[in-house]
């Protein structure tokens, strides 16, 4: 699909003109300032965040639409960034999987420079193209690419999202430039106008705030739709810990009205499966035969109200 919202115009490739990269006035002689006042100034700027945010929410909801059609007919979702934008991508990928059961064969995460990058700056990485375009050359039929970019014109990202472009691929863009140079290249673009830094030219503030809300926004309401969660419960968590283990125990408690020494004995018998120790524990039966009721209703975000199964597999053994 196609989001026609955003401006297909743009400065020249090195004119920083974008309003993240003007000096923000009401911050000239931040150095100036006590600390109480410092700190105030920068809580207030972020509170601007989140109306940035909500302005877009219609193309985030156009994104997640892309999202669940890619992942529904078993494409991935790759997250496309350079410096702080890809960190960003990184940190949304990797968590999904202790949250929703989600690991890199349906969500993984590109960064400039590599791996090495997330802790140290690659030099020249984000200029880089044709590594990016690889990245798209191996990808399946089904893909999406979303390209983080808080300038809207990093060549890495756009290498990525011009070759996805070039094999009928789905794409996004997530920018903190309403003029993005990059938005052409995108189905759907999203233009985060988040102004000048409070620091000039630091997007690792607004920006970054912005672009963390906006990719756990998209991230969680794909899950959502597919399935992942049931009420808002996370019945996909993977317990990697004690405390998750507690958790799992605590969502069939708070799902499903049972005392906790039941839920744990549900969630034991259901090795770990949040979703089958859940069902047993609504429709009063064991894991077992919650299990084989599950097979029946698998996940599928078309099933309007209940895109998990849980209620329609309750509903069948209660039948």
């Amino acid at each position: 699909m196609n989001d026609k919202s955003h401006p297909t115009h743009a400065s020249a490739p090195d004119d920083l003109g974008w309003s993240t990269e003007q000096r923000n006035p009401a911050t000239a002689e931040i150095d100036t300032l006590s600390t109480d006042r410092l700190v105030e100034v920068l809580v207030a700027a972020d509170a601007d965040v989140a109306q940035a945010v909500a302005a877009v929410a219609p193309q985030i909801t156009a994104a997640v639409e892309l999202a669940v059609e890619a992942l529904a007919e078993g494409g991935r979702i790759h997250y496309v960034g350079a410096g702080t934008s890809g960190r960003l991508g990184v940190l949304d990928a990797v968590e999904l999987y202790p949250t929703y059961g989600v690991g890199e064969d349906m969500v993984v995460a590109h960064l400039a420079g590599g791996d090495g990058a997330m802790m140290r700056t690659v030099e020249g990485a984000e200029d880089d193209e044709q590594e990016a375009a690889v990245l798209v050359a191996e990808a399946g039929e089904h893909d999406l690419f979303v390209g983080i970019a808080a300038s809207g014109r990093t060549p890495y990202v756009g290498g990525a999202l011009r070759a996805a472009r070039e094999r009928g691929l789905a794409t996004v863009l997530v920018a903190n430039n309403p003029r993005a140079a990059l938005a052409p290249l995108a189905d759907v673009a999203i233009l985060l106008d988040t102004g000048p830094e409070v620091i000039t030219g630091s997007t690792r503030m607004k920006s970054a705030t912005a672009q963390k809300m906006v990719l756990n926004t998209f991230s969680t309401a794909t899950m959502v739709r597919l399935g992942r969660t049931y009420q808002n419960l996370m019945i996909n968590l993977i317990a990697t810990n004690h405390k998750l283990e507690k958790r799992m125990v605590n969502m069939v408690v708070q799902g499903a009205g049972v005392d906790a020494a039941t839920a744990e004995v549900l969630v034991r018998g259901a090795e770990g499966d949040l979703r089958v120790a859940m069902v047993a524990a609504l429709a009063g039966v064991d894991p077992m035969r919650a299990l084989a009721a599950l097979r029946d209703h698998d996940p599928d975000p078309r099933r309007v109200g209940d895109p998990s199964g849980i209620r329609t597999a309750v509903a069948s053994l209660r039948g």
